[in-house]
Order: structure tokens, then sequence, then C-alpha cells
């Protein structure tokens, strides 16, 4: 990677003394902004919570080079800066964590040209000494864990199967693949997966975790592959982390989440938390009575509680995942619903240090909140507010360090102090964001399909005037929101800012009001969403005369593809323009293409050929009523919806002389991700809405 300057770096630590206010020269926000705005990672907060660390991936605006870089925040001093820590030139630095002492922090780094365990000392007075590599292992490291007491580390990568330590020589295989049987190229299946995300499967290679010995900072002996027996990835793919994997509070074991990688892995949720004792190397199932996924283990501090989440329904990867408790040494079925009263579904779980509360998230109408979770009552208090809430770290003295991201602004850190008092502690897009226009958001309820309320927003530059064209954002998912919280590649902000009314709708199946609601679009593809993006588009105009009713595109990826294509057929004459990424155009084709069965499966009824309608929701159905100009966008290397969606409407819309564009870009998956490549989308998306919400594309299309 290329080396980001120390004089860049000190933008980052300069910005947190920067007004956020509007200066005279704000501007619109623009494509390049949103590729090279600083983007914080992983937090962590020191044994006595005098200083926090995090990584901060940066962005060359000139050549769009990415490196991550840690960067150290004194908590005791309110003014404080974030100091950059641990350089090495040309090389990446992620992942901190600090020692059970406090005196060190580890950290992942390729600064010896492949991913390791690295550490750095520092001083009671934030005096930092030079970094050490702490790990010499033959493959690289995908994530680390350290024991509660420092004695011990588990750390985990793509390692093959049969390997049994991390990593092996040449010659027994060094890199772990086992999908190049020869003589030739090809490789050789006899089982799902053969592909997955956006890689072809290596058989035989998974993500294992091997507990080590952690002596004087650096790992110790061969290490002991936990696994034991079992066959598959832990932490999950394509997905899952740390948050899968907890140490016992005495370290004398490892709990993980895993799905059995067999036949059955690419229709099954079925994802269990097993234990096993390090060194003695037994494996026990805690959760094998639930056939669903159980998920996001977490042990209070004295051992006696672990919490997790689960599902309840097999197959359904967006069920409600409810907090479990299951109290030490209890039997397998001997387990008590936390939240089972209340219609939200957690997407992080930590203890407080009292061991008498939980922090949890969940997404709530168009927020993502923190919530605390009383053990003994299973009561459940909102602690943030407006806004998109990831890492939380609860401290001693009640109050809470939380990273969160919104609609305006990409992630930063914040304390919230125990009498609910709200301190933003960073600013690392401070500078850039003072100099960019704000925009205004407003929030609206309207009676949607069936008589249900359905919530939508519009986002809008702050101080526009005159009449704006409509962009129709349909998120994907299905089971998505579109809601108070920033994105690195659609983001309603930056399309506000080229002079739209940004309009989304949380239509049926989003998720935030409740599982009902949720579950609301099973076998409904085309149905209750299509009718409230319909009444949200009109309630939209009601709520604000400002936007052109008249002019207007609307845009969608995956499932927002999808409902592209739906529209495309069965709403034909009310959009200008439409843009559709990754859509699923044809869902037999999806049905028979795509890799994890179980999404494709739950949500339409089964495999296609026992499905009780299998064609009431095709859009490839309806293209004799197509007329809606086109832009189509597919990354190569997408396996969840493969390109071949894209190119099939395309085909048609040439086919039929409808103004249409493909956009195909090899190296990117189901998400635009490289810097470049963001901005060559961005630029086809405005150019395309551009041309045909102008006052007179009517005139040009006419004279098409």
């Amino acid at each position: 990677m290329t080396y980001l300057s120390k004089a860049f770096g000190f933008t980052l630590l300069l910005s947190s003394t920067i007004l956020a206010t509007s200066v005279a020269s704000a501007r619109p926000m623009t494509a390049e902004d949103l590729a090279t705005f600083k983007r914080m990672g992983s937090v962590t907060v020191s044994p006595d919570e005098k200083w926090a660390a995090f990584d901060v991936t940066e962005t060359e605006p000139e050549t769009y080079a990415r490196s991550s870089a840690l960067y150290l925040l004194d908590l005791d001093s309110p003014d404080a800066d974030p100091v950059r820590i641990a350089d090495k030139a040309e090389k990446s630095e992620h992942s901190p964590s600090f020692s059970a002492d406090g005196s060190e922090i580890f950290y992942l780094s390729d600064a010896s040209d492949s991913e390791q365990l690295w550490r750095v000392s520092i001083t009671t007075d934030g005096q930092i000494g030079e970094p050490v590599q702490a790990s010499q292992l033959d493959a690289d490291i995908a994530g680390f864990k350290l024991s509660p007491r420092g004695s011990k580390i588990a750390v985990w990568g793509d390692i093959a199967r049969d390997c049994p330590t991390f990593g092996c020589t040449e010659d027994a295989g060094g890199d772990g693949n086992r999908a190049e049987p020869g003589p030739g190229t090809g490789r050789e299946y006899d089982e799902l997966f053969v592909r997955h995300w956006s890689s072809w499967e290596t058989p035989g290679n998974y993500s294992r975790i091997f507990a080590f010995d952690l002596k004087d900072g650096q790992i110790s002996g061969e290490g002991m592959a936990l696994d034991g027996e079992l066959i598959g990835d832990s932490p999950t793919k394509p997905f899952g982390g740390g948050e899968e994997i907890a140490w016992v509070p005495g370290e004398e074991g490892v709990f993980f989440a895993m799905r059995i990688a067999d036949r059955n892995e690419p229709k099954s949720t079925n994802i269990d938390i097993y234990g096993t004792s390090v060194g003695a190397g037994e494996i026990k199932n805690f959760t094998e009575l639930n056939e669903a996924t159980d998920t996001l283990p977490a042990f209070s501090s004295d051992s006696e509680w672990l919490a997790y989440a689960a599902m309840e329904r097999p197959g359904y990867e967006s069920d409600r995942l409810v907090v479990k408790l299951k109290k030490k040494g209890s039997d397998a079925g001997d387990v008590r619903s936390l939240t089972d009263d209340w219609d939200r579904s957690v997407g992080s779980i930590v203890w407080t240090p009292d061991n008498q509360k939980l922090i949890v998230t969940a997404q709530d109408v168009l927020d993502h909140p923190a919530y605390e979770v009383d053990i003994e009552t299973g009561a459940v208090t909102r602690l943030t507010a407006g806004g998109n809430v990831g890492t939380t770290i609860p401290l001693k003295d009640g109050s809470l360090i939380y990273t969160m991201n919104s609609l305006q602004a990409p992630t930063d850190l914040y304390r919230r102090a125990a009498d609910g008092a709200v301190t933003q502690l960073t600013k690392i897009n401070g500078a850039e964001l003072a100099a960019i226009d704000e925009v205004s958001i407003e929030r609206f309820a309207f009676e949607g399909a069936e008589g249900a309320q359905v919530w939508g927003q519009i986002i809008k530059p702050a101080d526009a005037t005159g009449e704006l064209p409509m962009a129709f954002l349909v998120h994907g998912g299905p089971q998505g929101s579109f809601g108070n919280s920033w994105s690195s590649r659609w983001n309603p902000k930056v399309m506000a800012a080229q002079g739209y009314a940004v309009v989304t709708i949380d239509f049926h199946g989003s998720v935030g009001y409740g599982q009902q609601f949720t579950d609301s679009i099973n076998q409904d593809w085309g149905g209750k969403p299509l009718e409230d993006l319909k009444l949200g588009y009109a309630a939209a105009l009601k709520v604000d005369d400002q936007i052109d009713g008249e002019r207007s595109c609307a845009l969608g990826a995956s499932y927002g593809g999808y409902m592209m294509n739906w529209i495309s057929g069965n709403w034909p004459d009310r959009f200008d323009c439409i843009i559709n990424h990754a859509g699923v155009f044809d869902l037999r084709a999806m049905a028979l293409s795509t890799e994890e069965l179980w999404f494709d499966q739950w949500d339409h009824g089964g495999p296609w050929w026992s499905r009780p309608n299998p064609e009431k929701w095709n859009p490839v159905n309806h293209i004799t009523k197509w007329k809606t100009p086109t832009l189509f966008i597919h990354g190569e290397k997408d396996f969840r919806i493969p390109y071949t969606q894209s190119l099939m409407p395309f085909t048609v819309t040439q086919e039929m002389d409808i103004p249409s564009r493909l956009l195909i870009f090899p190296d990117e998956n189901h998400w635009i991700l490289k810097g470049k490549n963001s901005v060559q989308w961005h630029r086809n998306v405005f150019d395309w809405m551009a041309k045909w919400t102008a006052a007179e594309a009517g005139q040009e299309s006419e004279d098409k």
C-alpha cells in the first residue's frame, strides 16, 4: 500500500479542533469526497479506562490508495487530540487491543509483508515505544483476541483443514490450497459451496481459530487448533469476526460460533456456539437444541453467565435475534430468553463492568441506537438518540464509549456519561465536513399497504431554492433500511448534493418495526413493497412541495435493483430514469445460480421447482411493458447476484431501443469498494440522473 505521509495524518490530528459548522466556502459534497473521507474502524479502551485506541482507513486523494493507521486518544483530557502511533512506512496497522495490564497495544500489520501480530509499549503518560513484531506464523492472521489475563491469545485465518499448525510449510501445502488437483487449472467440486460472496471456494480450506501462549509479548509454540473434528468456518463467512469469539474469563477455554460445512451448508442458517478447553481439546456444542442461528457469545466478567443471541426459525437469515442467558454449569436446555418481549433484533452484546446489565444495539425505526438491558427483569432502556451506533464499550463509572455515524457524517467516537450527557470525542473528518454543505433531513410517516404505518425520509440541500427533482432510493436486503446512517456506497447526502430531493421509504420487509413487519415481504416481493413505494412517493410530495414530482429517477441495488426491474414493468410511467445496481432480473436464474440458497428459498417458498407460484413476482415476465431509460451496474465478482442478471436486462433494453447503459466492474463484487471505482460509479450515476431529470430532458427523449 502507498504510505500516507505524516502531513496527511496530521490533518486527522488537527481536525478535532476545527468547528463542524459550515463556513463561507462550503460547497456541495462530491463523489471524490465520499471516496476519500477517513473511516474509523476497530476501537478499544485500556484497562484503566484512560486511553482509547482505534484504527482509521485513509485514502490518498490523488491515487485513491488506501492504508490504515493507529491512533491513541487520552480519555481523561476533554480537549485531547488523537495521536498517530506505531507507523511503518508504506504499511498498514489496524485492529488494536490493549494488553491485560495496559502497558502494550497489540495490533495487526503487514509490515513484514504478511498480516502478523505486532505490539507497541505505552507508558502511563502516553509515551509510545518502537513497534515490535509479536508473531511469525506461516499464514496471514485475519484477526485475534487476547485472553482476559493476557497469557494466551486466539488467532484466526484461512488454514487448510488437514494442516495441524497455523499455516504449513510449502511441502505440506503452505497456502492451504486444495483446489488444484492438476494437471490443468480446473477446480474440482463434489458439493456446494462452489463459490461464496466474491470468491471461488477452496476445498479443504476454512477460517480456523488457534490458541497460543503469549510469553513476553510474543506468540509462543505451535498453537492448538480449536475446531477439533469440526469442519466449518469460524468466524463464519463471509462477514463474521471477533464478535463470534469469546474467551472464558478464567482463560480455560474459548467459545466460538460455527456453521458446519457439508452439502447442506448453502441451505443452513444453523450456526451453533461451541466451547473448548484450551489444552484438553474437548469440544461441546452449547446450542445444539436450536437448529437456527446462535451467535454473539459474551461472558460476564465473573464467568457466571453466558449471553448470546439466537434466532428461532431455521433457514431464515433475517429472523429476530433474541438475547439468551445461560448460567454456568446449567443443562443444555436451561436457557432464559431475556428480550422475548422486546420486538427488536439485537446486533451486538456487551456486559457492563458490574455484570448487572447488557449493552446491545438494534435497529429501531430509522435509527440504530444502543440500549441497556437489565439481566434480572429484561427491561430495555434506550441510551442514544438519532444515528447508527456500532461499537459499544461500557466503563466502570457508568459511562459508555461508542462509535456512531449518521446521514450527516461518517463514524466518530462518542462518550455518554452516566447522567446521559453526550460528548463527541473525535471529528476525524472535521475539516472536510466543515467545508461541505449540510443537508436537511425530514422524516415522515404515512398509511401504507394494508393500512400499516410506513416511514420515509426526505434528504435535500439545506439551502436549496426552487423545485428539486426527486431521487427515489430503494434499499436492498430486502430486510434492511435506508435509515439514519452513513454509507460509503449508497449515500443520500452525496446524492442530495447534486441538487436532488432524495426520498427513501422503509417498505414492508424493512427492519426496525417489529418482526411481523420484517416477515411481511415473504413470498410477496412485488406486492406490498411496491404499494408502499407508490404511496410513499405521493406522501413525500404532500410533505414537501419543493419536490418536483414530474422529474424523478429511481435507484436501487440488490433487492432494490430487483425493484427497479419490477418497477420497469409494473410502474413504467412514473420515472424519467432508472439506475439498477446488481438487481435480480430473472428469479429462476437467480434461484439456480446464487450461492447462499437459504435466502432465496426462504423468501420465495422453497426450491424453484416446488414453489407455490414461482413466476408471480418474476420481472422477466413484464419486459414488454418496459420503456424507462436505465443504467445497469454490476460487479463481475458478484456471486450473490451473478452479473448476468444485469447483462440480460441490458440486452432487453438494447433490443427494444430503450435508452440504456451498462457499467461492469471486473474487480468488484456485490459492492463497489475501491476508491477509483467508487468515483466512476458516481460519475455514471450522476450523469444518468442529470441527463433524464433535467428540465429539457422530456424534449430530448422525444427527439430520440
